[in-house]
């Protein structure tokens, strides 16, 4: 290396060096982009910008040699051998041209690297004939080392920047990337080659005549070279612009047509064969250019139009008149048809000759329908008109008719020659009443007035009027204003409508079944007594009505007897109201009243007459009910100031007395509105719980009574407030049960509690509650496989209790609900067994799998007798039945005793482990174990 870069510094002219470089990168970069036009080329042209990038590419890379041998200077008096100096310049031209033609035709590494070797190898070639044409007095020694390494270079870089030049992924990266490895392929290869050269000087002497001149070959070479590479260049770059445009022009024309997707365009050559394909064509014709092309256009038409010579006559046509259009029915590649817009005009080059045609069709199918649509519909108005229910009327400008339909007529009672074309609006109306009334001084006046009023709707441009006449008929006026100063009216007998409107407004302010005012009703007349009240100075009573025990009269004896019941109540309510008396009817067995007074004893007298209408016996077809109901009253001012709260109150005193003992009539109290309010915070609260997870569970220990063997936990559920503290059960279940909360918290539950039993080393079951909400749910089942399958707890370890009145409320969905949960493995137990009225009928409905007999009867079993006997009972029945018996609720020793000489299988209670969190119960189990 050091050798090249001491020949260069030292023994050339670094002026001349430069100019070398110069034309060898010019020269490069006329290769590069000459070739890269070569290949998107195709034919003649091909071939033209080849043997042109060989010829600029190798006199210039010839130029760049002998510029830079020029440069060189060896000690001694050089010259150049002219017919060895010019078979270099044509060595450098062929591989030039071999090289960019490898290029060009063959793909891939085989074309970059083929013309790399081929382009170096020519390079060398020229570079050492041209050393061979140096004449001198003297000899030249070659260092081999360096003429094989210069060689090695140059064909390396040469197919690195063909490569480049065909691969890269900017334009400009491939033209001047390739062209600067192009440069530095040749220049290294000289001036490696050079650094190898030894001159030797000799004795004898050259004849100037016969050798070129030196400094003639600097300025011819650099400027022929410069020339002919700035003239190539500037050619091309002419040359590529022009085909830039032309290219440009010819895809924005394709683009445009192309483009065109509500226009099938193509065109057809001489003979009629399709040559050219849009977009829109494929999209209206269904067929592909490749499907296409070269196909006759009469394949377009029907088998009969071609029959016909429909096809050749459209051509013909074109030829003969300049264009062809016409409407009809064309077909698809799929054998649809459309209706069609069809243009074909015949295409002429510059002297006259006929080169084809262009045809242009348009789908007019959904116009065409629209069409055939409109003409229907005109030739069916008529018809239509005259069948109409409405009379129909259209009057002109100057109030005269312009057509009116039989029904017009027909509607009004006179002649149909009365509504005749040209007739005056006013002469109708004249005649019409005359037709009626028969007196002119009765008709006219009234005719005149009609017209009155009618035209001054007609002038507000819309607005319609309603004319009830002697015999009961209201007639319905719609009037509309033209653009052009007439007006179309329609006619229509409305007295049925009418009849059902008011008949359905009756029916949107009151009961279907009992006639009595509904809920909506109830609150308008509430708020008018309340503003009447409040200008007299009176007071207003409402009441709230809850009948007692309807819903057995309807269990025990149908719904249609419960109807019965209502409609018998509410026409007794109904014929003793007074003056401002009000009852209406919620739904159900829901009703209220009020009651507008100034002195209590009219409220007393009032109340006492609604009890009288709603508490005593009453015969329903062949059946005797007694009936009763609860009430509540709350007053307006001193218990509410609107409507709303007042109602609210009055319930909650409803609720007070239904559940009083010895009240049918409760007084609203400000205490019943505290509890009220203390319950709904609760069950705010219940829900902040689930959210904030203040839940946590505790277990009780349940085990053999025989052997006192651990045989499982119930899992009890324990909410600590963060202000009330430890919240028992029995105050939070039910509420939780009443606003839905119950779902959320016992879906938790069974989780939680199948988590941490999952974790156990002891396999002992987990009792888990079902409210009767839970068991009430569609998804419970679904919900309880889901938990076993996450937590992986074993089916058989799980236990459901739930409690007779779980079931009774919805028998057979709750039986179809437990028979799933069955399914899966888990066993079912019957909690506080013994305190329903059907137990029996439950225990034959399901085979549970465990019976838990209720704490009541263990409260007693010590004292009572009855108690005893009835726990000796049920263990009888779990024995006949082979289900196994856990009483609940032993507190005792004796108790545990008493059990075990029955026969109970199981229990639970104080005595045996009061509940406490696993925590404990894990430790204890430890405790014992290490013991």
């Amino acid at each position: 290396m050091y050798r090249v870069l001491s020949c260069l510094a030292v023994e050339h002219n670094l002026w001349l060096v430069a100019l070398a470089g110069l034309i060898c990168f010019l020269a490069s970069h006329a290769t590069i982009v000459l070739v890269q036009r070569g290949k998107v080329a195709s034919g003649p042209a091909r071939w033209i910008w080849l043997g042109v990038a060989g010829a600029s590419g190798g006199f210039g890379i010839w130029s760049t040699h002998f510029i830079a041998m020029l440069a060189y200077d060896p000690g001694v008096v050089v010259g150049y051998e002219p017919e060895l100096t010019f078979l270099s310049l044509a060595m450098a031209m062929v591989a030039t041209f071999a090289a960019v033609a490898c290029a060009a035709f063959l793909r891939g590494f085989t074309g970059y690297a083929a013309a790399g070797v081929l382009f170096g190898a020519g390079v060398a070639s020229m570079h050492f004939t041209g050393m061979i044409a140096i004449e001198f007095p003297g000899s030249i020694v070659w260092d081999y080392a360096y003429v094989v390494v210069s060689i090695a270079i140059g064909a390396m870089l040469s197919t690195l920047a063909f490569h480049v030049a065909s691969t890269a992924k900017s334009h400009n990266a491939r033209k001047f990337g390739g062209t600067i490895l192009l440069t530095l392929g040749v220049v290294l290869l000289h001036f490696t080659a050079m650094g190898g050269v030894t001159v030797v000087s000799g004795v004898e002497t050259l004849d100037p005549a016969s050798l070129l001149s030196p400094s003639v070959m600097v300025i011819s070479i650099a400027a022929t070279s410069l020339s002919l590479l700035t003239s190539g260049l500037m050619a091309m770059t002419f040359a590529v612009r022009a085909e830039s445009q032309a290219a440009a022009s010819e895809a924005n024309f394709k683009r445009l047509v192309q483009g065109v997707t509500d226009y099938a365009i193509y065109m057809l050559d001489v003979e009629g064969r399709v040559s050219n394909w849009n977009a829109g064509a494929q999209r209206a014709k269904g067929h592909t250019a490749d499907e296409i092309v070269g196909q006759d256009f009469a394949k377009f038409y029907s088998w009969e139009d071609r029959r016909k010579g429909l096809p050749a006559r459209a051509l013909a046509t074109a030829l003969t008149e300049g264009k062809f259009e016409d409407e009809g029915w064309r077909f698809r590649k799929d054998g649809s048809s459309f209706w069609a817009h069809v243009v074909i005009d015949p295409i002429r080059d510059e002297s006259g000759k006929l080169l084809g045609y262009a045809s242009i069709t348009r789908d007019k199918t959904r116009q065409k329908r629209n069409e055939d649509r409109i003409a229907i519909v005109t030739r069916n108005l008529d018809i239509a008109l005259e069948n109409m229910s409405q009379g129909i009327c259209l009057f002109d400008k100057d109030e005269r008719l312009v057509l009116a339909n039989k029904h017009y007529s027909e509607i009004f009672g006179f002649p149909a020659s009365l509504a005749v074309a040209g007739r005056p609006y006013r002469e109708i109306l004249e005649q019409a009443f005359l037709n009626r009334f028969q007196q002119p001084e009765i008709a006219l006046p009234r005719a005149a007035e009609h017209y009155e009023r009618a035209m001054a709707v007609v002038r507000s441009g819309s607005g319609s009027t309603i004319q009830k006449y002697q015999d009961g008929r209201s007639i319905q006026a719609i009037y509309n204003a033209t653009s052009d100063g007439g007006w179309v009216v329609t006619f229509e007998d409305i007295t049925q409508r009418l009849q059902s409107e008011e008949k359905i407004a009756y029916m949107a302010r009151h009961d279907g079944l009992t006639g009595l005012p509904n809920r909506a009703e109830f609150n308008e007349m509430l708020g008018d007594e309340i503003k009447l009240a409040e200008r007299t100075h009176a007071k207003v009573a409402v009441i709230g009505i809850d009948l007692d025990k309807f819903k057995e009269i309807n269990d025990q004896h149908g719904h249609a007897a419960g109807d019965q019941v209502l409609v018998a109540l509410a026409e007794a309510m109904t014929a003793m109201l007074q003056q401002d008396e009000f009852v209406a009817r919620f739904g159900g067995d829901e009703f209220a009243a009020i009651k507008r007074f100034t002195d209590m004893s009219e409220l007393h007298d009032f109340a006492g007459r609604l009890e009288k209408c709603l508490v005593g016996d009453m015969n329903i077809d062949s059946f005797e009910v007694r009936t009763g109901a609860s009430l509540g009253i709350a007053l307006y001012p001193a218990d509410a100031t609107d409507g709303e709260q007042l109602l609210a109150n009055a319930d909650l005193a409803m609720y007070r007395a239904k559940n009083s003992l010895i009240q049918r009539v409760c007084f609203y109290e400000g205490a019943m509105d505290e509890a009220a309010r203390s319950r709904r915070a609760l069950a705010n609260d219940l829900w902040v719980a689930i959210e904030k997870k203040q839940f946590h569970l505790n277990y009780q220990v349940q085990k053999s009574v025989a052997t006192g063997a651990i045989t499982g936990y119930e899992v009890l559920l324990r909410w600590h407030h963060p202000e009330r503290g430890n919240v028992p059960p029995m105050d939070f279940i039910t509420l939780a049960e009443e606003c839905g909360a119950i779902l959320p918290i016992g879906e938790w539950v069974l989780a939680e509690a199948c988590r941490e039993a999952a974790t156990w080393e002891m396999p002992h079951k987990i009792a888990v509650n079902l409210s009767p909400v839970q068991l009430g749910h569609a998804d419970m089942a679904a919900i309880v496989r889901n938990v076993l399958i996450e937590t992986g707890l074993n089916p058989k370890r799980l236990e459901i209790e739930i409690t007779e009145s779980s079931i009774i409320t919805d028998k057979n969905r709750a039986l179809m609900t437990l028979r799933q949960i069955k399914d899966l493995g888990v066993s079912i137990a019957i909690d506080d067994f013994g305190t329903g009225y059907s137990s029996l009928e439950t225990l034959r409905a399901f085979p549970f799998d465990k019976i838990k007999l209720d704490r009541s009867f263990m409260n007693e079993v010590e004292t009572s007798p009855q108690a005893k006997a009835i726990i000796r009972a049920i263990l009888a029945l779990g024995q006949s039945l082979q289900v196994p018996v856990l009483a609940e609720g032993v507190e005792t020793q004796d108790q545990l005793e008493i059990l075990l000489s029955e026969g109970c299988d199981e229990a639970q209670g104080y005595f045996l482990g009061r509940p406490k969190p696993i925590s404990d119960l894990l430790r204890k189990i430890a405790e014992v174990k290490a013991a």
